[in-house]
């Protein structure tokens, strides 16, 4: 018997990524998982799921609007008749000095990253205290509660309060049965990070890739099954005595007291 098995997961950001990587995790250890995502692509790695003998849904889920958070929900409840398992994960980052940063761009943090999580944690927290029973987590960073570089005031500070969101949130609904702990994922080789490369330097992404790799104790970037990996712990009644905590994965990269990363 797999340790998930006969469980229903809702996983936000899950076309891609840390997302689809924890989606995968949690249908290998026989959970129901709905993966949800503002992009099509939802569709696709759901149906790669299914087809690896998973059991998974889509929904194309805009997490900044309430409502259609409420919907899904529904839907899940509809057809599953409980959700046990909640990762907020959906998250944004687009780096820009504090100064020259739109009202706009900040916004876009802010609604995603901390919105986002409020809204669909309010959509489906409501069924886990009815069922006595919850597993909640979300995605924090190291960057903001613990480290940050220039031009990350915005995203640095959205992750800061997911800390403060699950701590919270923890000490309300741990009298029914719930737990909400926060994963702090250091480097981890996604498209986001990808992406960050080739804007660091398009003619060379790899040596902005190794160049992070040398400043990482461990001397590489993490990946998305190993993210996936801990959210399966702290989704399983392994965890059944944790809560309220931070759990940092990142390879040792906050370690040093000094280090030179990209040289």
């Amino acid at each position: 018997m797999k340790k998930l098995d006969g469980k229903v997961a809702v996983v936000t950001g899950a076309a891609m990524g840390n997302g689809e990587g924890i989606a995968r995790v949690l249908s290998a250890h026989g959970a129901s998982v709905a993966l949800w995502d503002i992009s099509d692509r939802v569709f696709e790695t759901a149906e790669s799921l299914s087809a690896e003998g998973g059991k998974s849904s889509s929904y194309k889920v805009d997490v900044t609007k309430f409502e259609e958070c409420r919907q899904a929900a529904a839907k899940i409840l509809s057809d599953k008749g409980k959700i046990d398992i909640l990762v907020n994960n959906a998250g944004v980052v687009r780096l820009a000095n504090f100064l020259e940063m739109s009202d706009e761009i900040r916004d876009f943090h802010f609604n995603v990253n901390i919105k986002g999580t409020w809204n669909v944690t309010k959509a489906v927290l409501p069924n886990m205290i009815y069922n006595n029973y919850g597993r909640i987590v979300i995605l924090s960073s190291v960057t903001g509660p613990i480290v940050a570089d220039e031009g990350e005031t915005a995203y640095a500070t959205t992750k800061a309060a997911l800390w403060g969101f699950g701590k919270a949130l923890a000490r309300e609904v741990a009298k029914n049965g719930i737990t909400v702990n926060s994963i702090c994922p250091g480097y981890i080789m996604t498209p986001m990070a990808d992406q960050i490369a080739r804007e660091s330097d398009p003619g060379n992404p790899d040596s902005v890739i190794k160049g992070i790799a040398s400043g990482v104790p461990l001397g590489r970037l993490g990946n998305i099954k190993e993210v996936g990996d801990l959210v399966a712990f702290l989704s399983s009644d392994e965890s059944s005595y944790i809560t309220g905590t931070q759990v940092v994965i990142d390879g040792g990269s906050t370690l040093p007291e000094t280090v030179s990363v990209g040289v």
